[in-house]
């Protein structure tokens, strides 16, 4: 049985050795100059860092839910699973009626390795193309996401279908012992289910995508791969219908927010550049 420890390593690895073969695949030779090169000694690097240390530190904020938690005092059985029953009953164990052993894997997969490949690829994609604008633009999306999803977290625990539904089974963590220690990282209680961060980050992934990027091959990838963690998140036995479409309007938001408020931001600090 493959230990949580060696599971890591794995999926770091295929994630690493991904990005190159997803560059040489999505990315036109036409176009691989433009999202290839960029001057590291150029003050635009230093300009991006406070987005990516702030997209980090959403990362130990997560892993601080528990302790966050217990200083307000919440109770650690709190949930809210009786407001998603009343709300969409036991719907979402149509899912599941379609299991097979196949489709489990291939589901474990597109969560565990195709949803970090989207998020990441895209971010790289970003970073070399020497376009800040919309690299700022996804990182502030990306944290509002995560902010806005953590306070849903701490108040409003959500528990899995996997543990709350009959004749829904937690496939994803069956799979192997060692997924479940990776999950509960940043979902200690397992209740972090509304809403749902893999819909969110990959539907916010796919408009960045779609509307900041001309790579066709890419955009069709992102397309379909979402459509796969969206169904997958429900099958594996994981989120609630009502969870994905929170996570899927979250992302609309945030999308909108963020390139609103980031062009905004754009045009004032490029008036008073050229005001001086």
């Amino acid at each position: 049985m493959i230990s949580s420890n060696k599971l890591d390593v794995m999926i770091m690895l295929s994630l690493i050795f991904s990005v190159p073969v997803g560059y040489y695949i999505f990315v036109p030779e036409t176009l691989r100059p433009k999202y290839y090169y960029r001057n590291l000694e150029s003050s635009g690097i230093l300009d991006i860092l406070p987005y990516a240390a702030s997209a980090t530190l959403i990362f130990i904020l997560m892993d601080s839910q528990r302790h966050i938690s217990n200083f307000l005092g919440l109770s650690p059985s709190l949930n809210y699973d009786r407001y998603m029953l009343m709300l969409e009953g036991t719907k979402v164990s149509i899912f599941q009626s379609l299991a097979s052993p196949t489709l489990t894997y291939f589901c474990g997969a597109v969560y565990l390795l195709g949803f970090p490949f989207l998020l990441i690829f895209t971010f790289i994609l970003f970073l070399f193309s020497q376009n800040d604008e919309t690299l700022k633009e996804y990182a502030i999306t990306f944290t509002l996401i995560y902010l806005i999803a953590y306070v849903f977290y701490i108040f409003f625990p959500v528990d899995v279908t996997g543990h709350v539904l009959p004749g829904v089974a937690p496939l994803l963590y069956q799979l192997n012992p060692a997924i479940l220690g990776i999950v509960t990282i940043c979902s200690p209680g397992l209740n972090n289910c509304f809403p749902s961060l893999h819909a969110a980050l990959s539907v916010m992934a796919t408009m960045f995508i779609l509307f900041k990027t001309d790579l066709r091959r890419y955009k069709v990838f992102a397309v379909g791969t979402t459509i796969f963690i969206l169904f997958s998140i429900l099958y594996l036995g994981i989120h609630w219908i009502t969870d994905m479409i929170g996570g899927i309007i979250l992302a609309l938001i945030s999308y909108l927010v963020a390139t609103r408020i980031f062009k905004k931001r754009f045009k004032n600090e490029s008036a008073h550049f050229y005001m001086r």
